[in-house]
């Protein structure tokens, strides 16, 4: 970006805002109506007033937009995507620039009632039953903790309720599948309260594999999540939550094409598996005092993944590259199981609007992680699982296995303060500090490691260790010369930790002479400098914010076929310039419309191949436009109605620091229209991807492309009691 471009996006962002809420929240706010609060920085604020980059969605918007899984809120979040690929454990989140890949780290941090996700292939689950969702922008470590180098998703589900209350809502969609989705929610007793929500969703699928005659994609999901809420006293609650999550699918229904924008039919002769298994139970305690509130949240987590599939070229055995060289086909199994258990203790200042607020905590997690990794040969008998230890099927015998144990303990100490020096302006400042140490043991049998002159060997049973550590602090200075005008600008560095490619990895990444691959990716920073406004004129909101970005160590991905693993590699340097501008306007009574650009420019500043300098960073889309319209209102006494469109543009997107390939913008609508009765009772027709737009969601070097999903149509009827 140049620098006339940089300074145009910067002026227009002071006299312009940040991001703004779903359409619906954000025409709302009024004098009278404050409109959607958010807790960006750790305190409840309206959106006008909070001096960060957020977009938020309450209840009614989530309703209105047909959220109901993280794709279709980051939809409607500029300079914000969802890479989704190979299998539901793996899609990132690219906020700003700042990538996400697999087995990295996440580049944001996800809160879920308070309680921060450990894992990324938590991330991509149904969404149901849920009051709201914030999407904050830019660094926030010091605030929401680990891993939140991008920004963080706080996602707040329906609390129990003191009356008994309850949801419900079942549909089916084109493919040809069903779903049911819903909560209740009550008193036990005194100062004791509950809610059970839980979801299902069952489909044959919606792209075709056409040497199997069946769809690749059939989903089964259930979902069950419980809460109880415990009120001891006026000053004491505590607050229980358990989760889980079985999905069942498919994956690794690759093509391998030369130009990402290239699209082929899926052809692969192993349907393959991709279940996956998610149980969590948390616990918050809560004291409120006087002067202080004490917080402790604690929370077990475990994950199971286990994908079969197709392996290299993704063709029919005797149609496959291997074939014809050396008379046989390879298939693959990956296998992952991760157990975490972490630990929250904050101590902050009452929200009582005091001039000076405050919090000082202490974070701790303990991860024990096992992923293997291997081809089979094909013999057309199917894919055997693997899980631990090498197969042993004569049918599908082991030709390649690496398999690694992890042992990851990390903890962090924070403290943030806010100070108003009048009711116009204030500064806000945090500080975060991160350790992490990881522990890798060589699970592969011997027989199994790679041996390439030259380098030296792994061992089985061989440990290595690391630290990764640093610094996270933040400052905001907040003007507001008026109700309707905010003002702010700061810095802010994000940290993410490195980690351990499997091992050999590094041997087999030199053999094949790919540069910036080896058994350890290093640390991720990256320090931001932003500005932006926020401001309100009548029914019309304005938003802005541009941005400055340093990145240190960011990934990009290697797959190495002849082990089928996934690696990652570090881009020394690089700069990343972007801004988002909004408007939203109330045209007429429940009638909005919305409009917003997000632009990010990246330039490769380091690289140990010099003619990678000066390219454009892997994954990141050069701008996403969105516009909508909305009417959600009444059209009688007894009758109310939601048209609803929504339409979004994807830049042009590199995949790899070669950038060997770049996507063509992607185009996409998605509609809505339904008629609630005085009952309750709703029902509504929605289309995602209404033109059925044909495109690749993701494309990895040695020309992988993974299928996005065509149009998914349908009908819902839902009812509130």
């Amino acid at each position: 970006m140049s620098t006339t471009a940089t300074t145009t996006a910067i002026a227009a962002a002071v006299t312009a805002a940040a991001p703004l809420a779903a359409q619906d929240a954000a025409a709302s706010e009024t004098a009278e109506d404050p409109g959607i609060v958010v807790t960006a920085l750790r305190r409840s604020e309206t959106l006008q007033d909070t001096p960060a980059a957020v977009t938020a969605f309450d209840t009614k918007a989530i309703e209105n937009a047909g959220i109901q899984r993280p794709a279709d809120f980051i939809a409607l979040t500029p300079n914000v995507n969802l890479v989704e690929t190979q299998n539901a454990g793996n899609a990132f989140v690219v906020i700003r620039g700042i990538t996400q890949n697999r087995n990295s780290e996440p580049s944001v941090a996800v809160i879920v009632d308070g309680v921060q996700q450990v894992n990324p292939a938590q991330f991509n689950q149904d969404l149901f039953d849920i009051a709201q969702i914030e999407v904050l922008k830019g660094p926030q470590g010091g605030l929401y903790g680990r891993n939140a180098i991008g920004g963080a998703i706080i996602i707040t589900t329906k609390q129990p309720t003191d009356e008994f209350a309850g949801n419900v809502t079942a549909g089916v969609d084109n493919g040809f599948g069903y779903f049911l989705r819903g909560g209740i929610s009550g008193p036990l007793a005194e100062g004791v309260k509950f809610r059970i929500a839980g979801s299902w969703y069952d489909t044959n699928g919606f792209i075709p594999n056409t040497f199997l005659g069946e769809d690749a994609d059939p989903v089964q999901d259930f979902s069950l999540r419980g809460n109880l809420l415990i009120e001891a006293s006026d000053k004491l609650t505590f607050d229980l939550r358990a989760s889980l999550n079985q999905l069942r699918t498919q994956g690794f229904y690759y093509n391998i094409v030369n130009d990402v924008n290239t699209i082929a039919p899926v052809r692969v002769n192993n349907a393959g598996i991709d279940n996956r298994d998610i149980y969590n139970v948390a616990l918050k305690v809560e004291y409120k005092g006087d002067n202080a509130v004490l917080t402790s949240i604690s929370s077990y987590d475990t994950l199971s993944e286990i994908v079969t599939g197709d392996a290299f070229n993704f063709l029919p055995i005797r149609e496959s590259l291997l074939f014809q060289f050396f008379g046989f086909d390879i298939n693959q199994s990956q296998y992952l199981d991760v157990e975490a258990f972490s630990q929250e203790v904050r101590l902050a200042s009452p929200e009582d609007g005091r001039t000076f607020n405050w919090m000082v905590g202490g974070y701790l997690i303990d991860t024990t992680r096992y992923i293997s990794t291997g081809n089979l040969i094909d013999r057309g008998f199917g894919v055997t699982p693997v899980f631990r230890t090498p197969s042993t099927n004569p049918n599908n015998p082991q030709l390649t296995f690496l398999a690694d144990g992890q042992e990851n303990f990390a903890w962090a100490l924070f403290a943030n303060a806010g100070y108003a020096f009048s009711d116009s302006l204030r500064v806000d400042a945090s500080l975060r500090y991160d350790r992490d140490r990881r522990r890798q043991t060589t699970l592969t049998p011997q027989n199994f490691l790679p041996v390439v002159p030259g380098v030296p060997q792994a061992r089985s049973g061989e440990v290595r260790t690391a630290v990764f550590d640093d610094w996270q602090p933040k400052v905001t200075l907040t003007w507001e010369p008026s109700a309707d005008l905010t003002v702010y600008g700061g810095y802010s560095r994000g940290f993410r930790s490195g980690g351990f490619n499997q091992t050999g990895v590094g041997a087999e990444a030199r053999r094949n002479n790919i540069v910036g691959v080896g058994d350890i990716f290093q640390a991720e920073t990256a320090d931001t400098f932003e500005i932006g406004a926020k401001a309100q004129i009548g029914a019309v909101r304005l938003a802005g914010a541009a941005y400055t970005t340093k990145s240190k160590n960011g990934y990009f991905f290697v797959f190495l076929a002849d082990s089928s693993t996934q690696n990652l590699g570090n881009i020394p340097e690089t700069r990343i310039n972007g801004f988002e501008l909004e408007a939203t306007a109330r045209l007429a009574p429940s009638f909005d419309v919305n409009a917003a650009i997000g632009v990010t420019d990246s330039e490769i500043k380091a690289f140990p191949d010099r003619t990678v300098i000066g390219n454009e960073a892997p994954q990141i889309s050069r701008y996403t436009i969105n516009l909508g319209a909305q009417y959600a209102g009444p059209i009688s006494d007894s009758l109310d109605a939601l048209l609803r469109i929504d339409y979004r543009r994807i830049g042009k997107t590199w995949w790899e620091p070669f950038n060997t390939t770049v996507r063509n913008p992607v185009d996409l609508v998605d509609a809505r229209a339904g008629v609630t009765l005085e009952n309750g009772v709703s029902l509504t027709a929605f289309a995602e991807n209404l033109f059925d737009e044909t495109y690749n969601a993701e494309f990895s070097p040695g020309g992988f492309v993974f299928r996005a999903r065509p149009r998914r149509y349908g009908v819902e009827v839902s009812y509130k009691f």
